[in-house]
């Protein structure tokens, strides 16, 4: 054996030994496979800036333009005017960020990244609910702006810090919900654009037909009827009571059972096609 053949010796010795070694890593646990594929939900938005636009850009745009436009027509002042819309102006953001969920699984679909994931050792379900992980912190990132600003146009909510952290929760967990089917959609339509399109469609008219801007008793009584079960309406009673220390608990509760209802409907539908689809 000539003197230029002993490393090669010496790395195939070290070789054999890290190999015979007893000691392995631990496989990724449900939790930590999930919070992994959280982070890389949230790291998808630096390859797609329009994410952080309507996370960022639109719910300040959406405060700013209906508080100056109608406030005064609407209840006299913008500052009177916020007190009642900010609220509103909370749920209607974070519901459409939701749609996110779909719109990355059926990117990660389309793309073929899903297949990686199957040869991977983690919980088959990570993805799907690392997505969801991903995105409470996206709702987190558009409350924090949307009541930023709000406190900036004069929003004073009387119950406090506690009472807008019980309307942040609510309606965080009825977006939640709402995200299961979203992922439904994600694996049926062929594309991302379509998954918006389809998803718009649905909450355009759950959230302007709401109480969300106005106050539905100037409304004409067939939408007056639909206004009262929309679910946009009872979660906005619920996250203005709350705000303003008045809490609607038959609102609070009616979000609670109809966020409850949603996932457990549509929450096993959802994994049952996503690992027919893997």
């Amino acid at each position: 054996m000539t003197v230029s053949d002993r490393p090669l010796v010496n790395n195939h010795i070290a070789g054999k030994i890290i190999l015979s070694q007893s000691v392995k890593p631990k496989p990724l646990n449900a939790w930590s496979s999930a919070l992994t594929l959280g982070w890389r939900a949230l790291l998808k938005i630096k390859h797609v800036p329009f994410q952080l636009f309507d996370v960022t850009v639109f719910p300040l745009m959406m405060t700013l333009m209906f508080t100056y436009l109608f406030g005064g027509a609407l209840a006299g002042s913008p500052k009177e005017y916020i007190q009642y819309l900010l609220p509103g102006i909370l749920v209607q953001t974070i519901l459409f960020i939701t749609v996110y969920t779909g719109v990355g699984l059926n990117t990660d679909i389309s793309k073929g990244i899903y297949d990686r994931f199957r040869s991977m050792p983690i919980w088959p379900s990570a993805p799907v609910f690392g997505a969801l992980m991903g995105d409470i912190l996206r709702y987190s990132i558009a409350a924090v702006m949307v009541l930023g600003l709000g406190f900036v146009l004069g929003f004073r909510p009387q119950g406090g810090f506690f009472g807008i952290v019980f309307a942040v929760l609510l309606v965080q967990l009825f977006a939640s919900s709402l995200a299961w089917i979203w992922i439904i959609v994600g694996m049926l339509v062929k594309s991302p654009e379509s998954v918006m399109t389809t998803s718009f469609l649905f909450l355009f008219p759950l959230t302007f037909a709401s109480n969300v801007f106005v106050d539905p008793t100037t409304m004409p009584g067939w939408l007056q009827a639909f206004v009262s079960v929309n679910p946009v309406t009872q979660l906005a009673n619920a996250s203005r009571g709350l705000m303003h220390g008045q809490p609607d608990m038959s609102s609070v509760i009616w979000v609670l059972v109809a966020t409850a209802i949603i996932t457990a409907i549509f929450a096993p539908v959802a994994l049952r096609m996503y690992h027919r689809e893997r």
